[in-house]
């Protein structure tokens, strides 16, 4: 079932790539609208804050679509272990 989600999620990897770089600019968009909120009026900062939100949720999960791509280039190259049932061998 975990391999499953693994390949599911690095199915895609310029899909994963696209979702990492939107939710990193948003990221950095909220970061610019509190900190000039801390200079001016506070409700630029609770746009900033939720603005963070769906920031950090887009960068996860493109992060995590990019890295089950990679681990599963890892799983493919791992030999099964059912080949030989002897273990005294």
């Amino acid at each position: 079932m975990l391999k499953q989600l693994i390949y599911r999620l690095g199915s895609n990897p310029k899909l994963s790539l696209k979702r990492f770089f939107r939710g990193l600019a948003l990221f950095v968009l909220a970061v610019i609208f509190i900190v000039v909120g801390y200079y001016s009026h506070y409700s630029l900062q609770v746009i900033g804050l939720v603005i963070l939100a769906p920031a950090l949720f887009f960068a996860f999960w493109g992060y995590a679509g990019i890295f089950a791509n990679r681990f599963s280039q890892v799983l493919k190259n791992i030999p099964s272990k059912n080949n030989d049932p002897d273990l005294w061998k």
